[in-house]
Order: C-alpha cells, then sequence, then structure tokens
C-alpha cells in the first residue's frame, strides 16, 4: 500500500490530490517503459518555504542529477526527476537493461535515456491531471542537467517566488522489485496552478 500525505491550505488541498494522482500515474509510465514492475513507496504533498526545497537533496552545493521539464498550456509548473549521481547511473542500467553497476559516467547516451524516461512519466502525469481536470496540459522537452541542486533548481524557485515564499512540494519515493533504486519525483506547481486545478474540480 502507498502511503499518501496531503499537508497544504485548504483551497489546495484539491489541486494537491490531483497532483499526487498525476505522479501515481508517472510511475506507472515508468513502469511500462522498463517493462517491470516499479513499486511506489510513498508519495506526499506538503507546503515548505521555496529557499528550503534544495535541501530536499542535502543543500545548495550538493551535486544531483536531474531531468527537468516544464509543464505548458493552460497553466505552468515544474517537474523534476532528481538523484545523486550514483543513483542516476543505477537507474541507467534499468533503463538500458544493463547489470547493476554497469554505468559509470553519465554521458550522451545516458543522459538521453534519462531525458527518454522523464518525457514518459512528464506524459503519464500530465494526462492523469488533464483527464480529471479537462486542462490541456503538455511537457516541455527534456533537459538533462548534472550540477549542484540548488543550480537545477533556482529558475524554477524564482518563478514560484513571485506569487509566493512557499513551494508546494509533491515527492515520491520508488524502487524495483530487484534492484535498490530509491527515485525522487519531485513536482513544483506554481500557486495558480493548483488553484486552477482546484477550481476545474470544484466545478464538476
Amino acid at each position: 500500500m502507498v502511503e499518501q500525505q496531503i499537508s497544504v491550505e485548504d483551497s489546495l488541498k484539491e489541486g494537491a490530490r490531483l497532483v499526487l494522482l498525476g505522479g501515481q500515474n508517472a510511475i506507472n509510465g515508468l513502469s511500462e517503459m522498463v517493462d517491470q514492475e516499479i513499486i511506489m513507496k510513498t508519495i506526499s504533498a506538503r507546503q515548505i518555504p521555496v529557499d528550503d526545497v534544495p535541501d530536499l537533496f542535502g543543500g545548495r552545493e550538493m551535486v544531483a542529477v536531474a531531468v527537468y521539464l516544464a509543464v505548458t498550456g493552460a497553466t505552468e509548473g515544474h517537474m523534476f526527476l532528481v538523484y545523486p549521481p550514483q543513483t542516476a547511473m543505477s537507474l541507467v542500467d534499468l533503463l538500458l537493461g544493463e547489470p547493476s553497476g554497469t554505468t559509470t559516467e553519465i554521458t550522451e547516451m545516458e543522459a538521453s535515456a534519462l531525458g527518454e524516461m522523464g518525457n514518459i512519466m512528464g506524459s503519464f502525469y500530465l494526462n492523469a491531471l488533464s483527464d480529471a481536470s479537462g486542462l490541456v496540459l503538455m511537457p516541455s522537452p527534456p533537459a538533462v542537467i548534472m550540477d549542484m541542486a540548488g543550480s537545477i533548481l533556482d529558475v524554477a524557485l524564482a518563478d514560484i517566488l513571485q506569487e509566493s515564499e512557499d513551494a508546494l512540494v509533491v515527492e515520491a519515493t520508488f524502487s524495483t522489485k530487484d534492484n535498490a533504486i530509491n527515485g525522487n519525483f519531485l513536482v513544483l506547481p506554481s500557486p495558480d496552478f493548483l488553484r486552477e486545478l482546484s477550481n476545474r474540480v470544484a466545478s464538476k
């Protein structure tokens, strides 16, 4: 059973529930891509100060590998798949069907595999939100970035800071049955995004 937690202000709860649904659907997309069961262990939505978001990955200066997709269409937001480098390399092994430990660096081929994973997960995520809300939502082409966590997140967080001092963070942890890979699916919807989702659900 997946452990779910929602800790947001009342006006955003319906939107947060939809975002959680999208996160679960994104994991289904990854499962289809690798043709094996992906086990989602936890998924949560909570509001935290924008400045605290990099701490989720060990602090602003911690090196991470991220797949980034912008949400476009009827409203806007940000999606990240963020991993420590070693976890990203283990995930590449899963994506390419290689034995665990085969990948030792992130080159163009490995980045391409991670980008395709992000594209599929992003599409599954937004399809679930579109089906539930009626909004037309599309992912941008994926960008694979290896940098310090603060640098990776800065643009998205600056965007959110224009509207609010708090960010709604959706986190999901998942693994495969045979591989001890813990992934983190991070969604940073803008406050307007959440309000629009909540309004659409309320009007149905």
